[in-house]
């Protein structure tokens, strides 16, 4: 019996046996046939991707690109103030009729508006009685030239008629430039005084309406009256970048109505005071008016540097962008590529992107780089 049980724990044993070495074959065998992974290492701040087939991924050579510094900033499209003219109305009283409002555009002596004055009431009765006296001086220094040949009065007395003759002349020149200066003639008297447009451009002020006074003078410009065809452009330039712009320096102006329109201008003044607030000079471009631009309008200014750079350009997408910031894959030397961070700068033509920092002109990098990472992410 017992030698019955000593066989059946042998054979047990036996079986016991093959089956753990079976089974460690099998193991064997199954991890034989499974492909080797893509390996990641990180060395230092660096991340190297090893691959099995590197020719996979192509390479793309950086291009070599020479760029100048730009200096991009906002600006407001504002009146030439050497072409601004007000209009005013010399002489005090109502206004009859307004022929002209805000926005329109006028010419030279076109009528803007009417006005009664007594002011020119009075102006034409100081010339109706400056010529009266005149006529009174003529007519006595003829009579005293008469009595003085026949001896009846003296030398002395001519000499009055004729210095009186030559106060009156003197009276009515004055009172006719009176006349002028009010926007009277002589040869029409009437209190309505007819205010025209000194100059051709577009009223830009109105500070008048019907019906309403005036005190010449005393009173706001009625209109102002601003030739448009040459503009200026005020920006704002923070102080860090003043040493950027020049007097006499060309800029280009983008109009944000019309993005895809370029026009030249140039730099006439840096302000000299900075805004306490914003740390700001005001610098003012001056460019002719094209017809397009309108007061008050948005512009961007882009003033360019002299002294070129050199910048390296990829392709789009050999740039990764990854946790808000951007890299490429340079290879390594056999299956092995290293991943770089760059700082990427505009977008180019046909795809490419400019690179500032990270890699120079002649650099090769993986062309896809998007396709490497995610093949380093399985």
């Amino acid at each position: 019996m017992k030698q019955i049980m000593i066989v059946e724990i042998g054979v047990a044993a036996l079986f016991s046996f093959l089956s753990s070495g079976c089974n460690r074959n099998i193991k064997a065998d199954s991890s034989d046939g499974d492909p080797p992974p893509v390996r990641v290492e990180h060395v230092g701040g660096a991340t190297l991707i090893t691959v099995d087939h590197p020719e996979r991924f192509e390479l793309a050579t950086a291009d070599r690109h020479t760029v100048s510094p730009e200096l991009r900033v906002t600006g407001v499209v504002s009146a030439d103030i050497s072409r601004n003219v007000p209009v005013i109305s010399l002489a005090s009283g109502r206004i009859l009729e307004i022929h002209t409002r805000l926005g329109d555009p006028v010419t030279r002596g076109q009528l803007l508006m009417r006005v009664q004055s007594a002011d020119i009431a009075e102006a034409f009765a100081d010339y109706q009685s400056a010529v009266a006296d005149e006529r009174l001086a003529v007519a006595q220094l003829a009579r005293s030239k008469v009595l003085y040949q026949k001896g009846a009065i003296a030398q002395k007395d001519l000499e009055v008629a004729q210095q009186e003759e030559e106060k009156a002349d003197v009276a009515v020149d004055n009172a006719i430039e009176h006349l002028k200066v009010l926007g009277a003639d002589k040869d029409h008297p009437t209190p309505i005084v007819d205010i025209r447009a000194p100059v051709s451009g577009v009223i830009t002020d109105q500070q008048v309406t019907a019906a309403s006074g005036t005190q010449g003078l005393a009173s706001p410009n009625a209109f102002t009256i601003s030739d448009l065809s040459h503009v200026w452009i005020l920006c704002d330039v923070y102080e860090n970048d003043l040493p950027f712009i020049r007097v006499g320096q060309f800029a280009d102006i983008r109009l944000n109505a019309y993005p895809d329109k370029v026009f030249k201008g140039r730099t006439g003044n840096i302000g000299p005071i900075l805004d306490p607030n914003i740390r700001t000079a005001k610098v003012r471009i001056e460019l002719d008016n094209p017809g397009l631009m309108r007061l008050g309008m948005f512009v961007e200014a882009t003033f360019h540097g002299h002294d070129g750079h050199v910048r390296a350009v990829l392709p789009a997408s050999a740039i990764l962008h990854l946790r808000d910031r951007d890299w490429v894959y340079i290879p390594q030397g056999g299956s092995t590529f290293r991943r770089v961070e760059v700082r990427s700068g505009e977008m180019l033509a046909s795809g490419r992107q400019e690179i500032l920092s990270g890699i120079r002109p002649g650099e090769r990098v993986v062309k896809d780089a998007l396709n490497l990472q995610n093949t380093g992410d399985q």
